[in-house]
């Protein structure tokens, strides 16, 4: 009794959101109102449908920290989805999507592979941690300007696992960390395109 009695329907976030392009890329900004009803300012894992067709996604958070504009989430549809939803940049979508705790592997770039290739106790940890932890790791890694720094974040993230810490320490969950969209962590706007 008590475990169904536990779980709550959730209603869904439904909005409409116009698709841009910052660089090379497809994105879909959530509009402030909608984000605000997500569960957390940071990285949020969520299933929902663009224009009926189904995904699931990792929200990313844009990093807008002022006065005058609250902060929001975005994420990059990827072409597959884009081409059934029929929807291109410059479209407005509809957009329905819930939070769920089932979290997606995230994609581990190649120099974070050879890293982990490198230490089979830090490797182990690293399968054994949960797919959110991952992720942290992954964006503490990617959201640095340089070479030289990314490598030093592989350092240490190869010493903290080792170590047994499982997560990145001191790293700021609510800063867009996707270097390619974004400047000083702030998602940039369409027209600040590079």
């Amino acid at each position: 009794m008590g475990a169904n009695k536990d779980k709550r329907h959730v209603s869904p976030i439904c909005f409409e959101a116009k698709l841009f392009k910052i660089n090379s890329w497809t994105i879909l900004r959530l509009p402030e109102d909608a984000s605000a009803q997500l569960p957390s300012r940071g990285m949020t894992m969520v299933s929902g449908t663009l224009n009926d067709i189904p995904f699931k996604t990792l929200l990313e958070p844009d990093g807008v920290y002022s006065p005058d504009q609250r902060p929001s989430h975005w994420f990059r549809p990827d072409e597959k989805l884009l081409g059934a939803a029929k929807a291109a940049v410059g479209d407005t979508v509809q957009v329905s999507l819930q939070p769920t705790k089932e979290w997606i592997e995230p994609e581990v770039p190649e120099d974070v592979t050879k890293a982990l290739a490198s230490s089979p106790k830090a490797k182990a940890l690293w399968d054994d941690i949960t797919p959110m932890a991952r992720w942290d790791w992954i964006r503490w890694i990617r959201a640095v300007k340089t070479s030289e720094t990314r490598q030093k974040h592989l350092d240490v993230m190869l010493d903290k696992l080792n170590k047994d810490m499982r997560r990145p320490c001191c790293f700021n969950r609510s800063l867009c960390s996707e270097p390619y969209i974004s400047k000083n962590w702030v998602l940039l706007e369409p027209t600040q395109m590079t």
